[in-house]
């Protein structure tokens, strides 16, 4: 297996070149595969490794106190997930819940070598870079808050649901939208049937096709 992790990091991971952590990475990161829905960490649970996705996808939310969930994001493939990442340098327990939208393979990597890896400028790069990209989704999403109408705020998480999937058919209730969007399932059955009524996307039994992708 650990000739498979280096051929896994060159695929999957090619701006991680440095040979000592691929060498540090082929010793300690672990293969793993996560079925469809199953849980990869939970708010308030301590931070045991950060996962570096290789396929499928994984959805990060993080809860208000009165136990709404709220999306934060996705993680893709070649991504690792930003919030693990800042709770286990500030030696905290988990703020996410991280749930498999498909299945998942990734490698899982003990947080222990955290700190110890920010010497090598290929792991200093993919941290920063994936704290980068996260941090320009959160101006995107306080954009989509402050300008955007409840239906556009709609149709572009919906996009982005569907190119994390790479799909046009999103198996998913109206319920569940109305929980990633803080709203309530009756405004967002009320705005799908408006976008299918305009062509945008064909509405099935708890699956939205998206049209003119």
């Amino acid at each position: 297996m650990v000739n498979n992790i280096e051929q896994i990091l060159d695929k999957n991971f090619p701006s991680l070149l440095d040979t000592e952590l691929i060498e540090g990475l082929k010793q300690n990161a672990e293969y793993r595969q996560v079925a469809e829905g199953d849980l990869l960490m939970d708010i308030g649970s301590v931070i045991k490794f950060i996962p570096m996705i290789i396929s499928g996808s994984v959805k990060v939310m993080r809860e208000d106190e009165d136990g709404n969930e709220l999306l934060l994001y996705y993680v893709s493939p070649g991504e690792t997930c930003a919030m693990s990442l800042t709770c286990c340098m500030a030696f905290k327990r988990s703020e996410i819940r991280a749930i498999a939208q498909e299945p998942v393979e990734m490698l899982a990597v003990p947080v222990d070598f955290m700190d110890e890896w920010m010497k090598y400028r290929d792991w200093r790069s993919y941290v920063m870079n994936t704290y980068r990209m996260r941090f320009e989704e959160l101006l995107e999403a306080l954009d989509s808050i402050a300008f955007h109408k409840i239906d556009e705020r709609v149709l572009k998480y919906l996009e982005e649901k569907a190119n994390s999937l790479n799909t046009e058919e999103i198996q998913m209730s109206h319920q569940e939208i109305a929980v990633d969007l803080n709203s309530s399932r009756e405004v967002i059955s009320r705005i799908l049937k408006q976008m299918e009524r305009k062509k945008l996307l064909k509405l099935g039994r708890n699956k939205i096709l998206l049209l003119n992708r």
